[in-house]
């Protein structure tokens, strides 16, 4: 695992599972965590998301910080420490008969000063729509000025074209932490990589993990990504 020196930023990715689960158990795993961002796919879209937003920040002590309903789904939460500068969505082009996929971003500054840019996206089970969703996604993580720290369900492992897409010129923070082999998918019996969490290669990976405890089997049917992340300093 790579040290040095930097404004430190704890972040969880997470896909939630449209809280389906034990909600308090869901609650319990990202308050021990004591993340400065979560990047939640599977979050509140529907009727009253935005208040169903709030009530999910507040269960995990964090704010809303941008996307739901517009970003179909997935949602950013951030701590205090974290002020959130700009927000934007994005949704990719509908599939007749498919499910609306699409991908949030926020530009930030954390405590010390360090800016980023923060993405969550959910690509599609379908894996010819995942290529192209994959391209837009990517096309504007590489269009942001500040660091980018991505986190996406990809419904498809590391040898897969749309992962080869979004992962390229960033760091696979699983990678960079040597522990690529922890496995994220389904709780009950994980057999797959599918959340991932990249970074800007100027981005230190200090510490990565999936959480797989008896909580974490009862949040969800994905285990959190949990990752340490030194910013660089701002000139």
């Amino acid at each position: 695992m790579a040290r040095g020196s930097g404004v430190p930023l704890r972040v969880v990715s997470y896909n939630i599972h449209g809280q389906r689960d034990d909600t308090a158990a869901l609650a319990a795993v990202v308050r021990d965590a004591a993340p400065d961002v979560v990047i939640v796919q599977e979050g509140p879209r529907r009727f009253r998301w935005r208040r169903k937003s709030a009530a999910l920040a507040e269960s995990f002590g964090l704010v809303v910080a941008g996307g739901g309903l517009p970003a179909l789904g997935n949602l950013l939460l951030t701590s205090l420490r974290v002020r959130v500068l700009a927000t934007r969505c994005q949704r990719f082009p509908l599939t007749p008969g498919r499910h609306l996929r699409g991908a949030a971003y926020a530009d930030c500054v954390v405590a010390g000063g360090a800016r980023f840019t923060v993405a969550g996206s959910h690509l599609s089970t379908d894996p010819a729509e995942r290529p192209a969703q994959a391209a837009l996604l990517k096309r504007e993580l590489d269009a942001a000025g500040a660091p980018v720290v991505a986190g996406a369900d990809l419904n498809e492992g590391p040898d897969g074209p749309a992962w080869a897409t979004v992962a390229r010129g960033l760091t696979d923070a699983a990678d960079a932490a040597g522990r690529a082999d922890r496995l994220t998918y389904p709780c009950a019996a994980p057999r797959r990589r599918i959340d991932a969490l990249f970074v800007d290669p100027r981005i230190t990976v200090v510490d990565y993990d999936v959480v797989d405890t008896p909580l974490t089997r009862r949040a969800s049917d994905h285990f959190p990504v949990l990752v340490d992340l030194l910013l660089p300093r701002p000139e």
